[in-house]
């Protein structure tokens, strides 16, 4: 057999099952085929980075779970990093940096995000590969489909269903997980001890995975997602998208076995296979879609035919329109809005950092009493009262001591801070403290005052803080 035979019937499988694929209308579910190639294994090493949001709340710092979002609390533990509502400030540098760095990839590469690591993405991908092991390839699921229930059919989508519902089940407890100790949350849920709102959750996260990954799929990103609406403002003639080279390719047509391929004639042998690979259903080789989530499965497809018919790869390829329509292409720092992007995303990293550096593990808040603003006593002494708030972002109980600089005034009497106070852990304690001072030792109507916390943990280690507030007095 000749080495052209080969390739015709190579072909020909394609062909055929290529001609049961439907377009995506919104009405057909899209059964897509799956083949190996360099983007698929891309994908899955992608798909690997949520292993991260299974395992990540089993993760212990000493007797705690290592990232906590305790919202009932209202704090955050990041290993070693307690974040309380004070400090949430810098949530928004955070979701800013991360919002314009979606920005940036998608002015750059398109919606990589959307084809390797969105959730519904990741998650759909899994459970289409369990369709396809128990169910086989795209045209024996559509039969399948199509089929009547018998005890055959009832098994498979029995073990389908069932493998979604574990996957579903687990993603919703890793969710909650999140937010209350994972191992306390496993024995309440199994002995029905767990709250309302957690088992809310969990069924919410259960329901939506099982519907929108296994049932929806590719609907969701047509019909619900907000990012496929946006994309179109953020992908311009240079970002290097999945692109199909029109020069190349065209004018497309068949090959016939016994026939050689007309001079007019490009590469495209019109196999539907960059079609039929495509999770959404979309046709690369009509420009930019909405569908199209740019994960490259359809080079993957385009690159095995090339090699079947000895033709160059490269046919569809990751490239700018520009690129592919033989223009130059302006370089990435001559671009505006790459300059702009790299501005906000700088200010909010360097927001973040200052605000991670300027932590302290004692916080000291010092508010002067309004009314009054001070009291004369009968032996003559001056009068300020004082609420010190402490903020203790220890993980234990902590006792501090109070007192004020030694050099603010002569004859200064502190009252409410003679013994230690106990800095309840992770939140805000509040003290009273009341500073009297001898009238002849004020030489203005208001002088600075310097308030200061000392403290220990279990270990020893030493922590301090101090702020500076105001002691007011009569007019002179």
């Amino acid at each position: 057999m000749s080495e052209q035979q080969n390739q015709f019937e190579a072909l020909q499988e394609l062909y055929d099952e290529a001609h049961e694929h439907t377009i995506n209308v919104g009405d057909v579910k899209i059964h897509a085929k799956r083949m190996v190639g360099k983007f698929r294994n891309l994908k899955w090493w992608a798909n690997l980075t949520w292993i991260i949001f299974f395992i990540g709340p089993y993760l212990r710092l000493g007797d705690r779970q290592a990232v906590l979002f305790d919202i009932p609390n209202r704090q955050f533990h990041i290993f070693n990093i307690t974040l309380l509502p004070q400090d949430l400030w810098m949530l928004s540098f955070v979701l800013l940096f991360f919002a314009i760095l979606l920005a940036v990839v998608t002015a750059l590469a398109g919606r990589v995000w959307c084809g390797y690591f969105c959730f519904q993405t990741v998650w759909t991908d899994v459970f289409t590969w369990i369709e396809d092991k128990l169910e086989g390839t795209p045209a024996k699921r559509r039969k399948l489909e199509k089929s009547k229930w018998d005890a055959k059919k009832i098994i498979v989508r029995v073990q389908k269903y069932s493998l979604w519902l574990l996957i579903s089940i687990l993603t919703g407890i890793s969710f909650v997980a999140w937010f209350t100790d994972a191992y306390d949350l496993w024995g309440d849920l199994f002995t029905l001890q767990a709250s309302s709102t957690a088992y809310t959750t969990v069924g919410m996260f259960i329901a939506g995975t099982f519907i929108l990954a296994g049932l929806l799929r590719e609907q969701t990103c047509f019909w619900l997602c907000p990012y496929a609406r946006i994309q179109a403002v953020m992908v311009d003639d240079t970002s290097i998208v999945p692109s199909y080279d029109v020069s190349r390719g065209e004018k497309r047509g068949r090959l016939v076995k016994g026939k050689p391929a007309s001079d007019e004639q490009g590469d495209c042998v019109d196999c539907n296979q960059c079609v039929a690979v495509c999770p959404t259903g979309v046709d690369i080789r009509g420009g930019q879609q909405e569908g199209c989530i740019m994960c490259g499965l359809c080079i993957d497809a385009c690159d095995s035919v090339m090699e079947k018919i000895n033709k160059p790869k490269g046919l569809i390829r990751y490239a700018s329109w520009d690129g592919i329509m033989g223009k130059a292409e302006k370089p990435i720092l001559k671009r505006p809005r790459v300059w702009v992007y790299g501005i906000i995303l700088l200010s909010s990293l360097i927001g973040v950092v200052i605000g991670l550096s300027g932590m302290e593990t004692l916080e000291l808040k010092v508010l002067h009493a309004r009314q009054p603003l001070f009291v004369v006593q009968s032996d003559g002494t001056i009068q300020n009262r004082y609420t010190l708030k402490i903020l203790n972002k220890q993980h234990d109980d902590m006792k501090i001591k109070i007192s004020v600089s030694e050099d603010d005034f002569n004859g200064l009497i502190l009252i409410g801070a003679e013994k230690e106070v106990v800095a309840t852990h992770s939140t805000v304690t509040a003290v009273t403290i009341f500073v009297k001072v001898p009238r002849k030792n004020l030489t203005e109507k208001s002088q600075d005052i310097t308030f200061m916390i000392k403290g220990k943990d279990a270990q020893g280690k030493e922590y301090q803080s101090d702020r500076l507030s105001m002691f007011i007095g009569p007019n002179r």
